[in-house]
């Protein structure tokens, strides 16, 4: 395929379009990209090689010029020593180099004109390549957020399935067993405090029995002393 029908099928390929019938897009993209550079790089070298051909015609079209501008001196000298048949040699070759440099003149207009055309198809080119780079940036940062999501999602389902479950709660029942078990260690104790205002509160109804026992006891006592 020449460079021309590459760049033609490049340029006016529907990136979006294939990406969305292409089986992996990445792959796709990639594979498109390094077509661009390829082709970018024969355009240049392409170009390159004109620009130095325009160049050699141009050395060639100066000679030319100077050779035919020398035989028109010469034909003039000849003319001024009233050599007639020398200056009718020297307008010969007059102007078989001014032909030649004529035709060296349309030579490189043609170059230059081509030269141009390869520099308006190399911008068009990288512009291409620019959007497919794009392009590809974007692919990558959207296959790095479907696999972030992917990877979210079986987390999601991983925390919802029955073995995680059962793990949790079995967990919460060794943590209520522990709170059980802590709060199992104290019970039927009391602390000092209590034990001693307990002790207090005992010793005053022992006292208040006493007293009661007492009183009868006194008030029989009285009574026989009176008698």
């Amino acid at each position: 395929m020449g460079i021309f029908t590459r760049f033609r099928d490049i340029v006016s390929a529907n990136i979006n379009a294939m990406l969305d019938r292409a089986e992996d897009p990445e792959k796709m993209i990639k594979l498109m990209i390094r077509e661009m550079e390829d082709t970018l790089v024969e355009l240049k070298a392409s170009c390159a090689g004109v620009m130095a051909d325009a160049k050699k015609v141009q050395r060639r079209l100066d000679e030319a010029a100077d050779r035919s501008s020398n035989w028109q001196r010469k034909a003039a000298l000849a003319v001024s020593k009233g050599r007639d048949d020398l200056a009718r040699e020297a307008l010969q070759e007059k102007r078989r180099y001014s032909r030649l440099a004529e035709t060296l003149n349309n030579d490189i207009t043609e170059l230059h004109s081509l030269v141009e055309k390869y520099h308006d198809d190399i911008r068009q080119l990288e512009d291409k390549l620019k959007s497919a780079r794009e392009k590809q940036r974007l692919l990558i940062q959207r296959h790095i957020h479907a696999r972030r999501r992917i990877r979210a999602q079986e987390e999601i389902r991983r925390m919802d399935s029955s073995e995680v479950v059962l793990k949790f709660e079995a967990l919460e029942t060794r943590i209520d067993r522990m709170e059980t078990e802590a709060d199992l260690v104290n019970f039927g104790r009391k602390n000092r405090l209590d034990e001693e205002l307990d002790t207090l509160t005992l010793d005053d109804e022992i006292e208040n029995e006493l007293q009661a026992l007492k009183k009868p006891a006194a008030g029989d006592a009285d009574s026989t002393g009176q008698g």
